[in-house]
Formats: C-alpha cells, structure tokens, sequence
C-alpha cells in the first residue's frame, strides 16, 4: 500500500449515532525529516506557527438523527521533526470528549490503511461554529461558491475562527428632538411668524423659552397697536429692555401703563437705533422726551401728538440732534407753537411731513415764507389751528414781494409740492384766502376744506380744475355750496381719479349735481352724502355705477362666491331717500344670474344594456334619466351623444356698504352680512321679506292715524305755497270740514310744528 501525501487529509465516517463526531486519524511519516539548521530551521518554525501555508481543506460527510451538519477537518501538517516534544498530554481532555480513535471505516474502505492517531497534531472544536464558516483556511484555497447537491444539513467553512462576530445588543434610537436641534437662527426665523402677544405667552415655558422669546432680534419692530391695552406693564418693560439696540421701529401708542416706570427702569435710555417712534397718548414726562431724543441721533419719523409735556425745548433738542427728520407730529401738544416749529424748519432739511393741529403762531409771516422758500412740505396739517389767517397761508403759497403777472394780476412763483393740506375748521380762513391756491397746487392729491366759512361756488370752480391729480376732497358743513360745484367736478381732469368724497351738510347739493359726478366719477370708494337734498335716483344711479365698473364673477357649476366693499355710501337724514332707494341697492348687492347650457359629449361603448336602476343611480351624478336610456345600447354598438347640462352663476364682486336712516339700518347691516358670507340666497330672502313688510305699512297707514298726518302735510304745502305765491285764496281741506285761506281776510295763525316731520 502506498504511502499517502503528507499534506493531504483522510474523510472520516463513523456509524455511530449523534452526537459522536468524526475521528480524525492523522498519517504517521515513512521516513523520518532530516534535521534542519540555521536558517531553514527558523523558515520552518515560522511555517509551524502560521498554519495557513500547509492547510488543506476536505468535506466530509455523517449521518445525523436532527439534519445538523458534521463538523469538517482539518489536518495542520507542519515541517517539525519527529523529536519534537508531543503536544497530547494537553490535550487529553479536549481530545477524549469530541473524538473517536476506533479504527470504523476500516472494514468499509478497502486499500485504504487507516493510521495511527498522533497526539502531536492539536485539534480544535468546530461544533459550536456557524457552519457557514470556514477556519483556518487561506482565501486563495477556498470555493468561491457553495457546492450544490450536498446532504442537508452539511455546512462549509468559510471564514477564520478568530474572525468571528460577537453578537452585540441593538443600540437604543437617540431621543429625537426637533426643537432642541434645530440651529438657533431657524428657531428665531419660526418665532417671526408670531404675533407679539403670542410671543410673550410662549416666554412663560421654560428659562431657554423666555431668554428666546426677549432675544432683540425679534423685536426690531415693536408695535403695540393691536394690543397696548391687554399687554402688563412689566413684559412690555422687558420687551425694550432686552430688544433696545435692536429696535428699529417703535410705537408705544396709547401705553399708559408705562407712566411710573421711565425712569425707574431707564426705558428712555435702552433703545438706541431707533428711526420711528411714536408717543402718542402715553403719560411720559418732559425728562424722558428728551432722553429719547438725545439717544436717537438717526431719527426719521417722531410722533409727540397730544403729550401736554412736550415744549419748544424738545423742539430746539430735535432741531440739534435729528438732522434726518422726516415726519414730525406735534398735533394737540398745547406747549409747541411755531418758534420751536421754526427752528425745526431751519435745521431738518428733508422734512416733508408737519402735522401741527391746533398750535399757535401760525400768523407768523415769517415762519411761512420759511416755508415756501423751502417748498419741501408734502403734507401740512393745520387743523383746529384758529391762528392762520387769509395773509399768512397767501404767504405760503405765493410769496412776499415777489414778481406780478400783469395780465392776471397775481405772483408769478414755483408751484408748490404740497400732496395733502388740512385746513378742516381754521375759523381765520375765508374765501380771499383759498383764492391763492388756484393755480399753485398742481400736484394736490387732498384738500380738506371741512368747516371753513365764507367759501363760495366761484372759488371751487375756478380752483378745482387746477388739481388733477385730486382724489380726497372734503367740503363738509360748507352750507353755502351748491350743484354747481359738483358740476365742475364731474367735468375736472381730476373726476376719474377722485375716491373720496363728503359733502355732508351741504343742503342745497342735491340730484342735479350727484348724478353727473357718479357717472362720471367711477373710482370712487367713500361717498358721505347725509343731510342733503338727494333722493332715490342717486342710490339707483350708485348701484348702477358699481354695476358698471366691477366686473361680474363667473363661476361653472358653483354657487359660493364671497364679494368686497367697493363703495362706502352715506345717505342717512335725507328726507328724500325712501325705502325704494335702500331697495335698490339691496337688490343690485345680492344681484346673482345663474343660465344654463347644454354641451354635447361623445358617446359612451356599453358591453351590455344598463338596468334602471342603474339609470337611476347615474342620473343623481347630474343627468336626467331619459338622457342615460338614450345612451344604453346593445353590446358593441355606440349610443347617440350625451348632452351635459353646464349651469354657471354671476356674481357681484363688489358690493355697496350703506348707511342710511335709522330704521332701516339694521335690515340693511343683516342683508350685507349675508352677503359678505357669500350666503346670497338668504340676502334676497331678507330683503323680500322686508319690502313685503314696508308695502303692508304703507297700505295699513293709508287709513287712520297714517292718513291724518298725509293730509296734515299736504294742508302744509298748500298753505306754504298760497303764501309765496299771495294770490287769491284757495279751498284747503281741513280735518272736519273745509275753510277758505286768501286775500282779504285774516290767515289763521301757524304753529309750524316738527321740522322732521
């Protein structure tokens, strides 16, 4: 029998039942090695120590009662001499316990020699291994794939044993906080979206809520318009402290609860960069006033209006310190007259914005030919401002001794940039005074004229077509204007720019010059007409005018649409406006045209017939029954076309908000709160029901008390009128009987009686 390769390995089988496991019979040598010196013997001790140079790798197979695979072996064949000390005596128990020496294969095999087990050849345990693995073996000796058709079970080795993975616990999820991690510059870009009064509630969460809630960048614009009264003092207090350098914009409007803490927490002195502010209506002291204009050197708007403690001294610190001043408000501050005014002028270069309601001084030449050398005021506000004479706004706005127009008789000067001028109730203004605007205002935008006396129809007319970029216009109580006045505007350059107009008590402005201006006048929005002579015909021609100029909604099978105010009309205590008129406007509110159209589409493939019940449930979907038998046919044919009702609805996109006389209010406020909800079905229900109400009142009261009183006007007219004319006399029907009322004899005496009546 020949001797078998020292490096190759026997396949060891063993009948026994599981668990026994395979002996491994190592191949004793032929010959012995001869000895080997120097250099080979240290090559060779290194190729003993690392096993993969000589490992060869075998499969074997066993028979095992529960399919678990047998373990593979492996013979470790080393260059060592036979001298070599045994290894077995420590390996006694490991060897003893996992392996067989029984020579079993020995009668199954033949040619085979089975040899001798050497202790000196170790052998490890390889049961406790994945049988995917493979121990020892190097990568250039392993399969690159598994072998097919092998005994269930049978597991290769392919990875070393000291290679092995520990199984390792699962590692916990991180506790996952949005808010925690988010970058502090995110969190502050969210808190913007807040409102302040939000913002404060959130600072009561925790310490690190509060220092990010009154981080200044957050408040470099405080306005406390929306919740001056509802906010305490102290958060307020804290808001410009913490926020002062950043604050930019500030308005402390109305804040009254600030009046005992100025000085103890120094609020006048933490806000530094400031642009805007606005005072107005808070309790400060004269102290803090100018502590704020001393540390805002770079302010551009101020607004003081009605601190009783602001004087000429915070005008002459405003002076020195603002040269950036734009906007100055210094209305109903009863210590500031026009020398702390003036300095102001002099040194604030860009002012373009003065607003001095009810201040001293304005009859002052010098001040106002300041004024006009400057010609930089785009708006002036002189309410109330009883000081300002017919000779100093004529200095305003034309000179002093300046060069004359011979042809025309006035200064020849540069128009002035004044947009806005305010003159409501300066009781020194009269008509000589407005005549020197004429020609001077071409760029005009607003005039205020409310309660001036002694202004005539002549003057507006030669004044109006001068301003053509006109678009407030208020002549309230200017009881000595007629329809001429509203003619001329209606034919001004400025008619298709005018949105505001009040003429309210102006009572002998009536139809004759409200029509032309409604047709003509087509942007307007705000419209005050009380206690003047219009009737019905201007409401009807409002709604018609609104009708033309917003163009109507068109909406494909929808019925909610919700419209805007477009016209803001006041026409309460016109004794000529009846319900008819408040009608009118009702209707054209809640005014909707629904129209229907039938579109043709192409026809449907039916495999097979549909029952009616069927035909029942589509027509729900929006066709008729008939029009689905049309369109079932026999399988495979094609039906005849569908026709598809479309129904679209009309809507007004602007609506009239009217106020008008008492009673009716509030049918009139219920109808355009409908509206405004898009509820139009409901409106026009509202007002059914309520014209139904006003023509059953109307016909209960043509007998009875309702009577008495048309015939007691009418017996009125009659006898006003015999009284103008003072002709013959003429029957007049009284209450029990008739009298005789004409020339001759002696009138009976009047009492005149209720003016409203």
């Amino acid at each position: 029998m020949s001797s078998p390769s020292s490096n190759s390995v026997l396949d060891a089988h063993t009948p026994l039942s599981f668990p026994q496991s395979p002996t491994i019979i190592p191949q004793p040598y032929n010959e012995q090695a001869p000895k080997l010196k120097g250099r080979q013997r240290l090559l060779a001790g290194l190729q003993r120590v690392s096993s993969s140079g000589s490992l060869t790798r075998s499969r074997t197979r066993a028979y095992s009662a529960n399919g678990k695979g047998s373990i593979s072996c492996i013979s470790l064949h080393s260059t060592q001499s036979l001298n070599t000390p045994s290894l077995g005596s420590a390996l006694t128990n490991e060897l003893s316990v996992g392996y067989s020496t029984a020579p079993t294969s020995a009668a199954t095999t033949p040619g085979v020699q089975i040899p001798v087990f050497d202790e000196s050849a170790r052998l490890r345990y390889l049961s406790k291994l994945n049988g995917k693995t493979s121990a020892g073996v190097p990568s250039e000796l392993r399969s690159p794939t598994t072998r097919t058709g092998t005994t269930p079970g049978i597991a290769e080795v392919d990875e070393d044993y000291f290679s092995i993975s520990i199984p390792t616990r699962p590692k916990k999820s991180k506790d996952f906080n949005f808010w925690r991690d988010l970058p502090a510059e995110l969190k502050m870009e969210v808190l913007t979206y807040l409102q302040p009064r939000e913002i404060v509630r959130l600072s009561s969460i925790s310490h690190s809520w509060h220092t990010m809630c009154f981080d200044g960048q957050l408040w470099s614009s405080l306005d406390t318009t929306d919740f001056y009264q509802d906010i305490p003092a102290d958060a307020l207090v804290k808001i410009i402290t913490s926020a002062g350098p950043f604050v930019r914009d500030l308005n402390l409007r109305g804040c009254v609860q600030l009046s005992e803490r100025w000085h103890t927490k120094n609020l006048s002195d933490a806000c530094t960069n400031l642009e805007n502010i606005s005072l107005e209506g808070c309790r400060i002291d004269r102290t803090s006033i100018h502590n704020f204009i001393y540390a805002n050197s770079n302010l551009v708007s101020l607004n003081l209006s009605g601190l009783a403690l602001a004087t000429n001294s915070a005008m002459k610190i405003i002076a020195g310190n603002c040269p950036k001043l734009e906007v100055l408000n210094v209305s109903w501050c009863n210590h500031v007259d026009t020398r702390g005014i003036r300095k102001i002028i002099e040194c604030c270069a860009n002012l373009r914005d003065l607003r001095a309601g009810e201040t001293r001084g304005w009859e002052d030449e010098e001040v106002m030919l300041l004024l006009h050398e400057r010609n930089t005021l785009e708006r002036l506000v002189l309410m109330n401002c009883d000081s300002l004479t017919d000779e100093s706004l004529g200095v305003l706005m034309e000179g002093k001794d300046g060069e004359v127009d011979y042809l025309t008789g006035r200064p020849v000067v540069e128009a002035r940039m004044l947009k806005l001028l305010d003159l409501t109730r300066c009781r020194g203004i009269s008509d000589e005074g407005l005549k020197t605007l004429v020609g001077n205002v071409t760029v005009m935008e607003g005039l205020q004229l409310s309660k001036v006396r002694g202004v005539t129809d002549s003057t507006l007319t030669d004044l109006l077509p001068t301003m053509p970029l006109l678009t407030h216009l208020d002549l309230e109580e200017l009881d000595e204007l007629g329809n001429a006045v509203l003619q001329c505007l209606a034919a001004a350059p400025c008619a298709s720019r005018l949105r505001h107009l009040s003429i309210s008590y102006c009572e002998l402005m009536g139809d004759s010059g409200m029509l032309p201006v409604l047709k003509t006048c087509t942007a307007l929005r705000s419209l005050e007409m009380d206690n003047t002579r219009i009737s019905d015909l201007v409401l009807t021609e409002a709604a018609a005018m609104l009708r033309g100029r917003a163009p109507r909604t068109i909406l494909q099978d929808r019925a909610d649409f919700i419209p805007t105010v477009g016209l803001r009309l006041v026409a309460y205590d016109c004794q000529n406006v009846t319900w008819t008129g408040v009608r009118e406007v009702l209707s054209r509110n809640a005014e909707v045209f629904v129209t229907t159209h039938a579109t043709e589409l192409p026809a449907l493939e039916r495999k097979k017939s549909v029952s009616k019940r069927g035909l029942m449930g589509i027509s729900g979907s929006g066709f008729s029954s008939t029009e689905n038998v049309a369109t079932t046919v026999s399988p495979g044919r094609v039906g005849t076309p569908r026709i598809h009702i479309m129904r679209s609805s009309s809507f007004p996109s602007e609506i009239i908000q009217l106020k008008c006389f008492y009673t009716f209010q509030p049918t009139v406020e219920e109808h355009t709160k409908r509206v405004l909800r898009g509820d139009f079905s409901a409106a026009r229900r509202l007002e059914r029901k309520w014209a139904e109400f006003m023509i059953a009142q109307e016909e209960a009261g043509a007998q009875g008390a309702g009577s008495r009183r048309r015939r007691r006007r009418a017996r009125e007219a009659r006898m006003m009128h015999a009284d103008e004319e003072g002709g013959e006399g003429t029957g007049v029907a009284g209450v029990g009987g008739s009298g005789i009322v004409g020339g001759g004899r002696r009138r009976r005496a009047r009492s005149g009686g209720c003016a409203m009546m």
